[in-house]
């Protein structure tokens, strides 16, 4: 059962954005005068309440959105969603909510840069690779990508190879999606990926590049990584040797994405619920009480020993 308090607190943080979004959209938003007379009824479902449902059921790991909605909400949930509506016109609403979703999870979910940031990229798969030619809803916008673990498929529109750097404490700092096959290093070439990150920045041995290194110690950042054994040994900081150890707090967060938030599944019927499922599922970490972290004096103290 999802606490009230917690539900509260939810509803609340997404309420609150909502209402300043409405009011700076009514500024710009352009209408066009056909001289046709148009309904303007409101939805008995506010977006900051789709929004609520959608963070909801991945905070609480459910795995059907259906039976979350027909039987839990309906059901449980009466006192906070006293006017809800048919599922088909939820799913309708849900599309409609994309925009302040990603606007609400660029601005109010993302930590703040601590001087030690990690970066890693993982799959999201769309179907198994024996069901290539038989998938439909991605059909014609699927490549062939690999990574450590494998072959997978991704939609070329936005990508489905996931990109996240986050600090110590395990908040996301940023992300990114790219097509499947694209280098590990393109995204960091981007200015704007890495804006909001100083200090050094850990990752594997894919992001090895001496332009790219370059580019970023210019901008503030420096990047660290193992190196591959035809290139020749180099001196590194005891620091940076066992922050290299510790890269596997990204791929704890990365497990709790997919398995905990489920930001991954092959059951996906539109492109547009494909995103807004992992827009929901990366705020809905967010509002984890507890995130994977480093304990930074218990390292610390390693060091002075």
């Amino acid at each position: 059962m999802i606490s009230t308090d917690k539900i509260t607190e939810i509803f609340y943080v997404i309420d609150e954005f909502c209402k300043e979004f409405e009011k700076v959209t009514q500024k710009h938003r352009l209408v066009e005068d056909t001289g046709i007379k148009t309904r303007k009824r409101t939805s008995k479902l506010s977006d900051s309440e789709v929004m609520t449902i959608m963070v909801l059921f991945h905070y609480k790991q459910f795995r059907n959105l259906k039976h979350f909605y027909l039987y839990y909400v309906q059901v449980h949930m009466k006192k906070d969603f006293p006017q809800t509506v048919s599922y088909n016109r939820f799913i309708e609403l849900q599309q409609q909510s994309v925009l302040p979703l990603a606007l609400f999870l660029k601005t109010c979910c993302l930590g703040d840069c601590t001087g030690i940031s990690f970066i890693d990229s993982t799959p999201l798969r769309v179907c198994h690779n024996k069901r290539e030619k038989q998938h439909k809803v991605f059909k014609g916008t699927a490549a062939k990508g690999q990574c450590s673990l494998g072959w997978f498929f991704v939609p070329k529109a936005f990508g489905i190879k996931l990109y996240l750097i986050i600090n110590d404490k395990g908040e996301i700092l940023d992300f990114m999606l790219t097509q499947g096959n694209v280098d590990d290093r393109d995204p960091l070439k981007n200015h704007n990926f890495h804006k909001r990150i100083f200090g050094k920045i850990y990752g594997d041995k894919g992001y090895i590049g001496k332009d790219l290194f370059e580019q970023l110690f210019i901008d503030g950042v420096h990047l660290v990584t193992k190196i591959r054994k035809n290139m020749k040994n180099c001196l590194m900081l005891l620091q940076d040797r066992i922050m290299l150890r510790k890269r596997a707090l990204i791929e704890t967060v990365n497990d709790e994405l997919k398995n905990q938030c489920q930001v991954e599944h092959t059951r996906h019927r539109s492109f547009e619920n494909f995103i807004t499922n992992l827009l929901s599922g990366l705020v809905a970490y967010s509002f984890f009480d507890k995130k994977p972290a480093l304990n930074l004096e218990v390292i610390d103290k390693r060091l002075v020993a």
